[in-house]
């Protein structure tokens, strides 16, 4: 027989309840972080930009309360975890980012996720609103540009700055697509520079080349003949560096915004998930964090 001593006999420390009022306290909280949860969707269509870090933010400004804890902010990942695994509330159907001739899908904006690879859609648009930062200055190509370029010549891309003179800004940046690789040409007007950023440091001659003779195809046909000799080429290797393959579209995005803002170049491999999820929310807000 097994005798039980009921008045001495008390449950694991982890069944014990505690006071009410905490548990009051993290209910509230709860269903504060549901309603703050539904309000992300609504905003960007996924959780794909929120971090635990965004809700415990917003959390201590409704509540003025710390809710960095670790015991909360596991429930705030729970949650979060929670519902991105729901098949209804994962996604908003429909969802859709418009930008000037721009649109952006739940497709197009999911290839900032994890490690997805970015495509054309969301180069072009970050792209644009890099250039739209600093308009008077900066000339964004699109990502065709080069691939049109390399396979047609001149007379298959004469057309793309008829209504731009390409020689009165400080800044092009021309992104390069190779296979499956992304890559940088960032041309500077005034100092007659032409370099190419690659986060696989791969040392890639055809492109800056490719690069040269369309300044001089466009000096010419412009009747800008300052603007026919002169010109220098440059591969930085001192930049960011991806540990990966499938990195390459963030860091050429990053590289852009870098250049064209006067930004020190300060991003790294362990940045990147952080930089995805900041660019997914540039695309919506249709506007950089400057």
């Amino acid at each position: 027989k097994v005798l039980l001593n009921v008045e001495r006999t008390r449950p694991p420390r982890f069944l014990r309840p505690r006071c009410r009022e905490p548990p009051q306290r993290d209910e509230r909280a709860s269903r504060a972080m549901g309603c703050l949860l539904d309000e992300y969707l609504q905003k960007y269509g996924s959780l794909i930009p929120v971090h635990s870090d965004d809700v415990v933010e917003e959390l201590k400004g409704i509540f003025n309360e710390d809710f960095s804890q670790p015991h909360r902010k596991v429930m705030v990942q729970h949650l979060i975890q929670s519902y991105q695994r729901s098949a209804g509330t994962a996604m908003v159907k429909g969802f859709r980012v418009n930008y000037k001739r721009h649109v952006l899908t739940m497709d197009d904006l999911s290839t900032l996720y994890g490690q997805n690879w970015l495509n054309d859609q969301v180069m072009n648009m970050y792209g644009d609103l890099v250039m739209d930062s600093v308009p008077e200055k900066v000339h964004f190509f699109n990502s065709f540009f080069y691939d049109k370029l390399r396979t047609k010549g001149y007379d298959g891309v004469k057309r793309w700055t008829k209504n731009v003179d390409i020689f009165q800004k400080d800044l092009l940046l021309i992104p390069i697509h190779l296979e499956v690789h992304w890559s940088l040409i960032s041309v500077d007007i005034k100092q007659r520079s032409i370099t190419y950023f690659d986060s696989q440091r791969t040392l890639n001659r055809r492109c800056p080349k490719h690069i040269f003779k369309y300044l001089q195809a466009e000096a010419m046909i412009k009747e800008k003949r300052d603007f026919l000799t002169g010109w220098k080429g440059f591969f930085k290797m001192n930049v960011g560096r991806q540990n990966n393959d499938s990195d390459c579209g963030a860091f050429v995005l990053q590289y852009c915004k870098c250049l064209a803002l006067g930004q020190p170049f300060s991003i790294s491999q362990q940045d990147m998930p952080k930089l995805r999820r900041l660019m997914y929310k540039e695309l919506c807000h249709c506007k950089l964090s400057l």
